[in-house]
């Protein structure tokens, strides 16, 4: 009885190990967000409703990063309308790479990538507001199926004071659920 116990025992310790490693792993938490150029991967649940929900691969990768007067720069060229950041804030770029991947046949369902998906927020949780600008061309918005993959950029808004901020992934916005939580990059 005493070996059975035992042997439970370290199988849980073994997972728990296991699951803390998962957790800790670079881009899975705004605790471990990943550098610019590093490809992280997840898996998106996409369907509706009762139907069969489908999985997903998907592969993001934060290519570039441009911030305070150059994105402006570089907004206010894109489109005349854009108004400046609030006061204290300032734009942030993020050029992303997006792929898209079935897991199984029959692999038909699309994938709305939306910028909405992709948002803002200081090393300590708090989240910026959305920037309402026109982003440049080409913007990270489309309809991905299996194999498909977008490129294109992202506008978000960071607090002038903030040294370190980070940008998410989710896949909420566009009606999917992203499997193990949302993808985190360093805006630095």
């Amino acid at each position: 009885m005493k070996r059975t116990i035992g042997i439970i025992w370290a199988c849980v310790a073994a997972v728990c190990v296991l699951v803390g490693s998962v957790a800790a792993q670079e881009g899975n938490s705004p605790f471990e967000p990943a550098p610019a150029g590093v490809k992280l991967s997840g898996i998106v649940e996409c369907g509706q409703g009762y139907t069969s929900h489908e999985l997903y691969n998907i592969k993001v990768t934060l290519l570039e990063v441009v911030r305070g007067a150059d994105a402006w720069a570089r907004l206010r060229e894109a489109e005349n309308a854009n108004k400046p950041a609030e006061s204290g804030f300032e734009y942030v770029l993020a050029r992303v790479k997006f792929e898209y991947y079935a897991r199984t046949s029959p692999g038909r369902c699309i994938h709305k990538l939306l910028p909405e998906q992709f948002a803002s927020s200081s090393p300590d949780g708090v989240s910026y507001p959305a920037a309402n600008v026109v982003s440049l061309k080409p913007e990270l918005r489309g309809d991905l199926s299996s194999g498909n993959s977008l490129e294109g950029w992202v506008a978000v808004v960071v607090s002038k004071l903030d040294s370190r901020p980070l940008l998410s992934y989710s896949a909420d916005a566009g009606g999917a659920v992203l499997h193990g939580g949302g993808k985190w990059f360093k805006l630095y």
